[in-house]
């Protein structure tokens, strides 16, 4: 009995002293753990939703949601439900990013290249333009573009521009398209031109590796995209009208309505990112060896060709991953809407759960759809990374 005893005990011994087995021994201890913890914290929220007399789960999102939305992409009524508003919340989150990055974007990389400019009042102009953007926080750039834009006169006194454009304090109301029967074909036009124009460049770029000959491949693609739906467009009829907005004694009669806020926001991302993106940009430019603007410029190539040609391919192998980083931060700080009124998702979901009491369920949304949409970007600046790499011969 006493030689058993003493061979277990030796044979824990020899366990505890192994490194794979304690490693293994630990990783089972925290797995414990923290399944304890979720246990403990999923008890304690059930608990706590049937003491407040709550259902959990997202059937909710099919009741009536009884209140309105000024800015909405779809049809929406106060009689919709919740998650048709959700819907409206995340649609208004997705332009305001989408038109954010596209701004930023143009803005950072005319500030990257003009702040390596020779001339002295540019590059010191764009430089105040950057430190005092990047170091004052977004929040307030973004209540202070929104006091600006609600500074404007009042309806009655509206600044019009060629009578189809009117700016107020409710903001900017401008012509609405119908698209009449036929207009369809007409983008089926234009995407096949597209299409067309993107056979076109890939034909060209590989005429060009083979023989060295270059091709007009804008002028061409832009021809194929362009042309043919215009002239579909003029032999069906024209089925495009403009419903322009008629000054009434209050307000305005037809036409679509851009918010202030949503301008602020969307302008106050734009130039806050442009800040960072500029520095990217700049800092790209300057990673690709002097030499290369020296041997181009010995071959006879314009600046300006130089840079398109030849500096900003190469820089982009610089530029684009953090330029991924600065697209995530500018559709994450498009929360900050919630400030100055403009329903994003993020606002709109604040309104749900004060008046539906599912907060788990409507954090647990806001979670998932800011993931998908971080996600989302980064495989596509991941995929356009591959794309463009350089390869070596």
């Amino acid at each position: 009995m006493t030689d058993v005893t003493r061979d277990t005990g030796l044979k824990v011994g020899r366990l505890w002293s192994d490194e794979r087995a304690r490693s293994a021994l630990f990783q089972i201890l925290v797995v414990l753990g923290l399944a304890l913890l979720v246990a403990f914290i999923v008890a304690n929220t059930m608990a706590n939703l049937q003491a407040r007399g709550l259902e959990p789960g997202y059937g909710f999102l099919g009741d009536p949601a009884f209140f309105e939305i000024n800015q909405k992409l779809i049809d929406y009524a106060s009689t919709s439900t919740f998650g048709r508003a959700m819907v409206v919340g995340l649609l208004n989150t997705i332009l305001v990013a989408a038109l954010g990055i596209v701004t930023a974007t143009v803005i950072g990389f005319v500030a990257g290249v003009l702040r390596l400019s020779n001339n002295w009042l540019i590059v010191r102009l764009i430089s105040v333009y950057v430190e005092f953007t990047r170091n004052v926080p977004v929040l307030l750039q973004i209540v202070f573009w929104w006091s600006i834009l609600t500074g404007l006169p009042k309806v009655a006194d509206s600044l019009s521009i060629g009578g189809a454009l009117f700016l107020n304090n409710r903001g900017v109301r401008m012509p609405a398209p119908i698209l009449e029967s036929g207009f369809g074909w007409v983008v089926v036009f234009f995407l096949l031109g597209i299409v067309a124009a993107v056979v076109i460049g890939r034909w060209a770029y590989r005429r060009q590796m083979a023989t060295g000959q270059t091709f007009p491949t804008f002028w061409v693609g832009l021809g194929l995209a362009v042309v043919p739906a215009l002239l579909i467009y003029v032999l069906l009829g024209q089925p495009l009208s403009w419903d322009v907005p008629e000054q009434t004694r209050f307000n305005f009669r037809g036409g679509f309505n851009v918010t202030p806020e949503l301008v602020a926001l969307w302008w106050a991302l734009a130039t806050y990112t442009g800040a960072f993106i500029s520095e990217i940009v700049r800092a790209g430019i300057l990673s690709v060896s002097k030499g290369q603007t020296e041997a181009a410029h010995a071959l006879g190539l314009r600046p300006g060709l130089t840079m398109r040609k030849i500096i900003i391919p190469q820089a982009l192998r610089v530029i684009i991953p953090p330029l991924t980083s600065q697209y995530l931060n500018l559709t994450k700080n498009s929360s900050l809407a919630i400030a100055i009124g403009y329903q994003d998702f993020v606002s709109i979901g604040n309104t749900v759960l004060n008046q539906s009491g599912q907060a788990i369920e409507v954090v647990s949304l806001w979670m998932v759809v800011y993931l998908s949409l971080s996600l989302g970007t980064s495989a596509f600046m991941n995929w356009y990374n591959k794309h463009i790499a350089l390869v070596e011969r």
